[in-house]
């Protein structure tokens, strides 16, 4: 596989405060790392001259961008449609909660309508993922 066939791409809210950003693509990364198959890694450990080891990384681009609020949820709308999708979204909802209880409660209390999403990370055939993503500025602070 090459290196430009799949991509990553997190999206970011543009009225999110770039400290809850980050937090919001960690939290998304994790998701992507744990539901994606084992193809998104890179080599899995690397040693450096001296013998010690560094895990790697994702073998794919990992791009960060920001919208405003309504193109976020058409992102995720469109690409929760597209079954060769991954996608990892994240409710306001993630960031009022403190326990996973209480966020299970919180989303199923709501009408996917009524969620306002701060992030999301989609990844899969950098094709499929650009038809979505490939106008979203790049973020920056």
């Amino acid at each position: 596989m090459n290196y430009e066939d799949k991509k990553i791409v997190g999206i970011i809210a543009s009225n999110v405060e770039p400290e809850v950003a980050l937090n919001v693509i960690g939290h998304l990364a994790i998701s992507i790392g744990k539901y994606s198959n084992e193809e998104i890694m890179g080599k899995s450990i690397i040693n450096d001259k001296s013998g010690v080891e560094h895990l790697g990384i994702s073998q794919f681009p990992f791009i960060i961008t920001k919208v405003k609020s309504g193109k976020l949820r058409n992102a995720i709308d469109s690409a929760k449609k597209n079954p060769k999708l991954l996608v990892a979204d994240y409710p306001r909802d993630m960031l009022d909660t403190r326990t996973d209880d209480e966020l299970v409660k919180s989303i199923h209390s709501k009408e996917n309508d009524k969620l306002e999403y701060l992030g999301a990370v989609i990844y899969g055939d950098t094709k499929d993922v650009n038809e979505i993503t490939g106008k979203f500025q790049l973020w920056k602070v």
